[in-house]
């Protein structure tokens, strides 16, 4: 499979979302509307360099709560410039299992220290060219990749940093565009396929779709995961501050 990279150095000037940016999913599991997740996008400052500073919630409501609570916070601070992370963070309690880890970038020692305060360990890695973490690399493809580029069958690929068990490739691979019924209307949407290496946070046949809308902002319009039995489909539910207007088709 051949793949293109998209490296911090070719950055465009593009901007696909802005300060106050808010998205709202709903989760579906079957007939049972399982969760709702958010995501934030705020402003701050770390080491005296402007960050973004996203913000990503998850829980389960309703019925659904009842058989399997999850509470999930995921916060990443990246770079307004060039789109580089400067910290990440992890608070996710699923049914019990619960994770509380926050990783650091150091850019001037080329290192990343990766805290798990649960269980009080501390691991050191070497930063690679162009490293990303699970949710500033989202933001990062939104402003970096070119939809005149994507190739039906080939992908996009960077390097993330997610856990402790280091960095590794990440890849979108593009699948067409697709026109999707939503809540205000048809959208037509680009659509991806996560491939990762399996044993890392994916498998590598998982089948996990993602469709983006094909418009300047680029946002999350459905997302699916075909599992052995039934699928989770997860689907815009509310928006606040677009920097650019949300296209619909109109019939």
């Amino acid at each position: 499979m051949f793949l293109f990279s998209i490296g911090v150095q070719s950055q465009s000037s593009h901007s696909a979302f802005n300060v106050g940016e808010w998205l709202k999913f709903r989760m579906h599991y079957g007939f049972l509307n399982a969760s709702y997740a958010t995501l934030q996008v705020n402003s701050t400052v770390i080491n005296e360099t402007p960050v973004y500073h996203v913000v990503g919630h998850g829980e389960t409501t309703g019925v659904a709560s009842w058989f399997f609570k999850v509470d999930d916070t995921y916060e990443s601070y990246f770079d307004k410039k060039d789109g580089k992370p400067y910290r990440f963070v992890r608070k996710i309690n699923e049914g019990g299992y619960t994770k509380d880890v926050e990783i650091n970038f150091n850019y001037k020692t080329a290192n990343a220290e990766f805290n798990d305060k649960k269980n009080k360990k501390k691991l050191n890695f070497t930063l690679e060219d162009d490293i990303q973490d699970l949710i500033s690399a989202f933001y990062f493809l939104r402003n970096n990749y070119k939809t005149k580029d994507l190739e039906i069958g080939k992908a996009i690929t960077l390097k993330m940093l997610y856990d402790d068990d280091g960095a590794f490739d990440f890849k979108l691979k593009y699948l067409g565009k697709e026109i999707v019924n939503t809540k205000y209307g048809k959208v037509e949407c680009l659509k991806f396929r996560p491939l990762v290496q399996s044993g890392r946070v994916f498998k590598e046949q998982e089948s996990l779709s993602l469709w983006v809308s094909n418009d300047d902002n680029r946002i999350p319009i459905r997302i699916k995961a075909d599992l052995a039995v039934g699928s989770i489909k997860a689907d815009l539910d509310g928006y606040n501050g677009l920097k650019h207007q949300f296209k619909i088709i109109m019939d």
